[in-house]
């Protein structure tokens, strides 16, 4: 054997690790046929783990404490629908109520007694006393359905004034997230941006909620289209609605190294370009992307969404948008060649 043949055989065997190697190390894969691209980050999505640490805190403590503050603001309502009712019904009664009062002065105490005194034989005594025993009865059923309504609204009362000391609470959290998201914004830069909202976003069919209004916490049980690996079914709806209404070009979900929500399976970085994620989006990349972080702004609610990070700006129920300088300085640090989503 020739040693030119040795030197190509040895370049085959050194191109066949290479791509073996490439095959096994998890490198995520976009569009059916599309080659493979590298992953968007390292996962410190470029900021620190302190900054990290506190926006998703804060971003997740705000979307629980307005949960719990339009629950509130919901039995507020139904309580005043009860509270109503409830006087209503007192109302309705008064005439019914006074006549009672009024017919039991005019008699007194010795009234029915009297009544059955004066009765000219036993039979018409009996007769007396079955009637009187049914207006008793009336008057007492009277009386315990007015002592009813009072008491409902007596209670109505006390729960709406509940109901408004927990909603005062849940709003003073709010602020005091908001407050603490945006002093660590101003670490990145911080700024208020235009951002990216478009009322002429599609709307998305929203996510399965707890009995209460609230989102649950979810394990990363359901596939992950992306990458082959799992996310939560809580993401895999927000992946497939959004897929659904025109947003197809490539993502990358599960990434099973670095903190926060990747590996957890609660987030997903969409490409601005359609087959990989490459440099700073320009042109029609950067409108795709405009696009798409505005879609997930206007459907944020529905679908579960906890924070978005497009073109050196973030976004959060409790922000809104403002501006976030990458620590890396690169297309994936800044996150100008994919949209970061995430899940609560």
């Amino acid at each position: 054997m020739t040693s030119c043949v040795r030197r190509r055989r040895w370049s085959l065997v050194v191109a066949l690790v290479a791509a073996t190697a490439a095959l096994l190390s998890g490198v995520a894969f976009g569009p059916v046929g599309a080659a493979a691209a590298p992953k968007p980050d390292t996962g410190d999505e470029g900021s620190t783990p302190l900054l990290r640490d506190v926006l998703s805190e804060t971003s997740k403590g705000y979307i629980d404490a307005r949960n719990a503050a339009t629950k509130s603001r919901n039995r507020q309502l139904q309580l005043q629908l009860e509270l109503q009712r409830a006087e209503e019904k007192v109302q309705e009664m008064a005439p019914e109520i006074q006549l009672v009062a009024t017919t039991s002065y005019q008699n007194g105490r010795i009234g029915p007694m009297s009544l059955l005194l004066n009765s000219a034989s036993p039979d018409e005594f009996m007769e007396r006393a079955v009637a009187l025993d049914l207006l008793a009865a009336r008057d007492n059923a009277r009386l315990a359905t007015l002592n009813a309504a009072l008491e409902q609204a007596s209670r109505a009362k006390l729960a709406i004034d509940a109901e408004v000391k927990e909603e005062q609470k849940q709003l003073t959290i709010m602020a005091r997230q908001k407050s603490e998201a945006e002093k660590a914004l101003k670490l990145v830069g911080g700024k208020a941006t235009g951002g990216f909202v478009s009322a002429t976003s599609p709307v998305a069919r929203p996510a399965p909620r707890n009995s209460d209004g609230g989102f649950s916490g979810q394990g990363c049980t359901a596939d992950d289209p992306t990458t082959g690996r799992c996310i939560t079914p809580r993401t895999r709806h927000m992946l497939d609605e959004t897929q659904r209404l025109g947003f197809k070009r490539f993502v990358n979900c599960f990434r099973p190294g670095g903190p926060y929500e990747h590996p957890k399976g609660r987030a997903c970085d969409f490409s601005s370009e359609p087959n990989s994620f490459g440099g700073d989006a320009t042109g029609g990349d950067k409108l795709y992307g405009n696009n798409l972080a505005a879609f997930f702004v206007r459907n944020a609610d529905r679908l579960g969404i906890m924070y978005i990070i497009w073109y050196r700006q973030f976004w959060s129920p409790a922000t809104g948008w403002k501006s976030y300088s990458g620590a890396g300085g690169d297309p994936s640090s800044d996150h100008t060649n994919h949209v970061h989503i995430s899940m609560l």
